[in-house]
């Protein structure tokens, strides 16, 4: 793609339709706002692999699974009573949240037979199934998934490693010029942290793993201290305060460890 073929649109306050047109055709890629900034949205393979090539990224992380709806996450991704509970919370209160998680056996199914599953899991077969992310992709989102049926896949939209200071002249020049269409919305996510400026902010959600070394979903701890593999905070980001007391008050057992998987 050349910059002269990448559209450039201001957030219309709803569904994006021309995102969505995107997204339904082989390969689409864009880039949409979210609550901590920009992102890079693909559905399949082949939007997967420009998304790597526009970032160059390593293939060793979990990738991202952005979830319009908790159905979906209990539709795609293994989970105990007590990290349904989490996710609920967090959905009620509006706030950003991922977590680590293995893929049902039966949702794997669901992934596009073209080479996805190699791209959107690590080697342990988990990704990073995230809900409340911002409401203009998270009405993407639900969107491919409720009518179509298609999945979307996301990533920071900055050269990695590096942050987008939540605006959109922050995604850099090659992302810019790979993307098919980059939503512009600024204003909003300057909303979501308007105490803060581009040296104090978030630029990024926290992330919980849910499973042990192997990939294996860890145990409930039904109130009991100590109980091991336990959930670990493996890096700090958008309301890591209020995330931290939810996780309390589910789990009596848990690890902070900014930066653990990376």
């Amino acid at each position: 793609m050349t910059e002269a073929t990448t559209t450039k649109i201001h957030w219309n306050g709803g569904i994006q339709s021309e995102a969505i047109s995107i997204l339904k055709e082989d390969g689409g890629m864009i880039v949409s706002p979210t609550k901590v900034g920009y992102i890079i949205m693909t559905s399949d393979d082949k939007g997967l692999e420009r998304k790597f090539a526009a970032k160059n990224r390593k293939r060793n992380k979990p990738g991202v699974v952005l979830c319009g709806s908790i159905e979906q996450v209990k539709e795609l991704a293994q989970m105990t009573p007590e990290i349904e509970q989490m996710y609920q919370k967090h959905w009620d209160e509006d706030i950003l949240l991922g977590c680590i998680l293995p893929w049902k056996e039966e949702a794997k199914s669901k992934l596009p037979n073209d080479g996805t599953k190699d791209l959107m899991m690590d080697k342990r077969e988990t990704s990073c199934f995230v809900i409340k992310f911002g409401t203009p992709s998270e009405n993407i989102a639900k969107e491919m998934w409720g009518k179509y049926g298609k999945f979307s896949f996301a990533s920071s939209a900055n050269p990695s490693g590096k942050g987008n200071r939540g605006v959109v002249a922050g995604i850099g020049d090659q992302i810019e010029n790979a993307a098919d269409l980059i939503i512009e919305a600024n204003d909003y996510v300057a909303s979501i942290q308007s105490d803060k400026n581009s040296d104090t902010r978030y630029d990024q959600g926290v992330m919980v793993s849910m499973v042990d070394e192997s990939g294996q979903l860890i145990p409930e701890q039904n109130g009991i201290v100590g109980v091991q593999p336990a959930p670990i905070l493996i890096r700090k980001g958008l309301d890591v305060d209020k995330i931290m007391k939810i996780m309390s008050d589910i789990f009596p057992s848990w690890d902070y460890r900014h930066g653990f998987y990376y």
